[in-house]
């Protein structure tokens, strides 16, 4: 595969990952205070979310491939490693947090009496999931663009250099 389409698909998965977490993010200031009955009925809306883990394979495999793929060039390969490790991340956040309360509550069907403390691990798991789903996701932008360049005399010089030797190796060749 080219590395064009795999940056393509990095960006687009690190970009589906942010969607999925930052939707938590996004509610959480909303949710956090909701009583133990308005909170089950909440959380059933995420039924089917378990789907989501398919994008976080997606970002795990593509980004560890682009990785080994601009792995000789520093530039790249730096804000990729970093990208990797904010998505694999993420995976740690999950399981140490957001599973463990989906299994003490039945995914949230039922609540036990520490729920509030189950609660709060789940609500903030997700939000540093969305800020290391973010971080992936600049981080892949930085590779992908890579530092502004300024052109420079000396660059300029050097170019022109270049192309006069070319131009003075071909006149050489072609007598």
């Amino acid at each position: 595969m080219q590395i064009g389409w795999l940056r393509i698909l990095s960006v687009l998965f690190a970009a589906l990952a942010l969607i999925f977490s930052g939707a938590h993010l996004l509610e959480l200031p909303h949710k956090i205070g909701l009583s133990a009955s308005d909170y089950l009925t909440v959380q059933q809306l995420y039924r089917g979310w378990q789907l989501a883990g398919i994008v976080v394979v997606g970002a795990v495999v593509s980004i560890a491939a682009l990785a080994y793929a601009v792995r000789n060039d520093r530039r790249a390969f730096v804000p990729t490693l970093i990208a990797l490790l904010c998505i694999l991340g993420t995976q740690a956040v999950f399981w140490m947090f957001n599973f463990p309360a989906n299994q003490a509550t039945d995914n949230w069907a039922t609540l036990p009496a520490d729920w509030e403390a189950l609660r709060q691990r789940w609500e903030f798991g997700h939000a540093a999931s969305a800020l290391l789903n973010l971080g992936a996701l600049i981080a892949l932008l930085i590779a992908l663009l890579g530092p502004a360049r300024e052109h420079t005399l000396s660059d300029t010089t050097s170019t022109g250099a270049m192309k006069l030797r070319r131009r003075l190796q071909l006149q050489e060749v072609e007598r």
